[in-house]
């Protein structure tokens, strides 16, 4: 079979020689595509006769996926799968494998590292000892002994309430199914009402999904507790990010830590969260360490090599 690599995966081009040493060796075709495109054409033609594609987190649409006639496997190096031409995928049957688990250390220790960014102030503090000034006006505020609400329960969730934990914080949870996992790191369910009202921290954990989408907004923010901030390093598009904005501008809510947003980076500069007070912005930078990108590749191939073998894993519901 054909089996072509459309985008870096973050990793040196010697691992991923070695990755796909195995493949080849077996006598598949391996084809390498060291830079990225969003060009729907580049796409169908990077895809031309390849029975496996692999990508990261860059789009591939419906029209690609359509245009692939031998198609039969789409191996998706991220955990999201919402950049997918997924009714295409359903419709041509092609089978599409994730790699969920590779980023749940990388994104829960983020959104810890946004937390503290807020509520120590360090992006104002960095600027202050950079312009001669004092700490006049930069006391912050502690994790521990606060209360942290995780929105969506899910593995990076539950890694996210254990390192809060870690602080010294109470940790609350809602998510459609009360898993024993969750419990076991010790957090309470609540209704989502509840947690708003009680949580200084809200980290948000969902995958976007139509059910999610633009479901956190004005009036989520209006029950959040006075002075709490919040935290997004899941989906930009989960979130009414006028509505973060305005509840920041207000003083409604105390602060926010921003990873994701509508559109991948470069930000518009008309964007409003750029022009929002007590924001700390990162450019979708969760998912990406060294050893995030290793474990990445690593289960990229290996879903690959399981999907030729007849055994396919991580494989995702696409209706």
């Amino acid at each position: 079979m054909k089996i072509s690599l459309l985008e870096p995966l973050g990793v040196p081009e010697s691992v991923i020689r070695e990755l796909s040493a195995e493949l080849t060796k077996a006598g598949h075709e391996f084809v390498y595509y060291d830079t990225k495109t969003t060009d729907k054409k580049e796409l169908a033609e990077r895809s031309k006769d390849s029975d496996v594609v692999m990508i990261a987190n860059n789009p591939y649409p419906d029209e690609v996926v359509e245009a692939a006639e031998k198609l039969k496997m789409l191996a998706v190096a991220f955990t999201g799968i919402d950049h997918v031409g997924l009714a295409a995928c359903r419709k041509k049957g092609v089978t599409v494998c994730n790699c969920a688990g590779y980023s749940n250390e990388t994104v829960a220790e983020l959104a810890v590292g946004l937390a503290i960014g807020v509520l120590r102030k360090i992006r104002p503090a960095d600027e202050a000892a950079r312009t001669g000034k004092t700490a006049a006006g930069l006391t912050g505020r502690e994790i521990c002994g606060r209360t942290v609400g995780i929105v969506g329960t899910g593995r990076i969730g539950v890694r996210t309430a254990q390192l809060f934990k870690a602080f010294g914080a109470t940790v609350l949870g809602c998510a459609r199914h009360e898993s024993e996992e969750a419990k076991a790191a010790g957090i309470r369910f609540a209704g989502l009402e509840e947690l708003l009202q009680k949580s200084d921290i809200v980290s948000l954990h969902l995958p976007l999904t139509a059910e999610t989408r633009k479901t956190f907004g004005k009036k989520q923010f209006d029950a959040m507790k006075p002075g709490s901030i919040f935290l997004n390093c899941a989906r930009g598009a989960i979130v009414d990010n006028q509505a973060l904005a305005d509840a920041l501008n207000s003083g409604k809510i105390a602060g926010a830590g921003v990873d994701v947003f509508d559109m991948e980076p470069p930000i518009p500069e008309e964007y409003p969260l750029l022009h929002a007070k007590n924001i700390l912005l990162t450019p979708h930078v969760a998912f990406a360490s060294e050893e995030s990108m290793l474990r990445r590749a690593k289960i990229e191939f290996a879903n690959v090599a399981a999907y030729l073998s007849g055994s396919p894993e991580n494989v995702c519901k696409i209706g």
